[in-house]
């Protein structure tokens, strides 16, 4: 009884302790699924889908569409960018798109031009639901 429940334990945090890397000099074309972690030293023009966390490197690129529980971006990221939980902008990062996260941490001198949507932040402002301030009239 309590073995079967430990090996799927054990297989289940396998998955999420997994690495994949692409190295400097690398270049991939199209999409990636993973339920691991995954770090890009080299370029990946295309989508990723991560369970886990991916790390693009100082020297890593990607052009395209990203999903994953949380992101460390050191290097060049362009597109669309989800994050379930923490984005992390180091100060090499340089960042363009449109972005969706969590929670976001940003390091002084990181390049970051993207529209940021924030999920669960609370009240959306609306700026055509402001009130009109009332009139007061003198009187003596």
């Amino acid at each position: 009884m309590f073995k079967k429940e430990t090996t799927n334990a054990i297989q289940n945090s396998k998955k999420t302790m997994e690495r994949n890397n692409v190295a400097k000099n690398t270049s991939i074309l199209g999409e990636i699924k993973s339920d691991g972690d995954f770090r890009i030293d080299g370029s990946l023009e295309g989508n990723l889908k991560i369970n886990g966390r991916v790390v693009i490197g100082v020297d890593g690129s990607i052009n395209g569409n990203v999903t994953c529980t949380n992101a460390d971006i050191e290097g060049k990221f362009i597109g669309e960018l989800i994050v379930e939980e923490v984005l992390t902008i180091k100060s090499t990062a340089n960042i363009s798109g449109n972005i969706t996260i969590g929670k976001l941490s940003v390091e002084p001198g990181a390049i970051f031009n993207a529209e940021c949507n924030m999920k669960g932040s609370g009240k959306q402002i609306n700026i055509n639901d402001t009130k009109k301030p009332e009139k007061f009239e003198k009187t003596s």
